[in-house]
């Protein structure tokens, strides 16, 4: 059978299957690039293409002044994503994870007024440049990173009252539907879309991943009972590590 696979997906290919079959176990290193060279008869560019292939993937991790390393991708948990838990600021609630029962989940926000860029402004379906109060979350369980998240309100609708930064006030943590019921907006619906891509170079430094790894990316949006969109916010989890869940229910 004729081999049509460029050498470095070959290479790539039997690493990967090593590690899968777990030849190469967890914490195992991968071999040198000497070692793939002579196996592979192969030039230096194209096994360290090889590797950083392993590496975008999350099959393997480099340790400065050590080499090359396969790493854990052994899920942490289960994100459920439910009617009650995609209101909250975490938008899920963990429902399995390598972490003790009770595992406390912590997070750190910081919210800053801007002009809304193109993307946000079609999301909001208001115009770009208008005023919008944008909130980052990171989330942790255990002092472990779980998720970040991103989210922008128009700053028309909670200008000037208790609820225009969702982490200040007196209705601090409430979720989007608490917080617009406190000012009269009613919250009847959120529409979500489930994606994924590399991770950005902050991403992967807060998420504890390799830059480039592939992130899973909820972007949902918070609409009113007159189809007025008050929120909507990016979700962003290790794709390697956390599996998302939701919860259908029929009435």
């Amino acid at each position: 059978m004729v081999e049509h696979r460029p050498v470095f997906q070959r290479i790539a290919d039997d690493l990967r299957r090593q590690i899968d079959e777990g030849v190469l176990a967890v914490g195992a290193r991968i071999p040198s690039r000497a070692e793939l060279k002579r196996a592979y008869e192969a030039s230096d560019q194209t096994v360290d293409r090889a590797v950083r292939m392993l590496k975008a993937a999350g099959y393997a991790e480099g340790q400065f002044g050590r080499g090359v390393f396969v790493a854990d991708r052994a899920p942490l948990g289960i994100l459920l994503r439910s009617t009650g838990a995609v209101d909250s600021p975490f938008a899920a609630s963990i429902t399995h994870v390598n972490c003790p029962e009770g595992t406390p989940l912590t997070w750190e926000a910081t919210s800053t007024t801007e002009a809304a860029t193109e993307p946000v402004a079609r999301r909001l379906h208001i115009a770009p440049g208008d005023s919008v109060v944008c909130t980052q979350y990171e989330y942790l369980a255990d002092r472990r990173p779980v998720q970040l998240a991103t989210s922008w309100e128009p700053l028309a609708i909670t200008e000037g009252t208790d609820v225009i930064f969702p982490e200040h006030g007196p209705y601090a943590r409430r979720g989007v539907r608490g917080r617009m019921a406190a000012i009269g907006v009613r919250v009847v619906r959120a529409e979500e879309r489930v994606g994924s891509r590399p991770a950005a170079s902050a991403e992967a430094e807060a998420l504890g991943c390799p830059p480039g790894s592939c992130v899973t990316v909820v972007e949902r949006t918070h609409f009113d009972a007159d189809g007025r969109a008050v929120e909507t916010s990016d979700i962003v989890v290790r794709a390697d590590r956390w599996q998302l869940a939701y919860d259908i229910a029929f009435v």
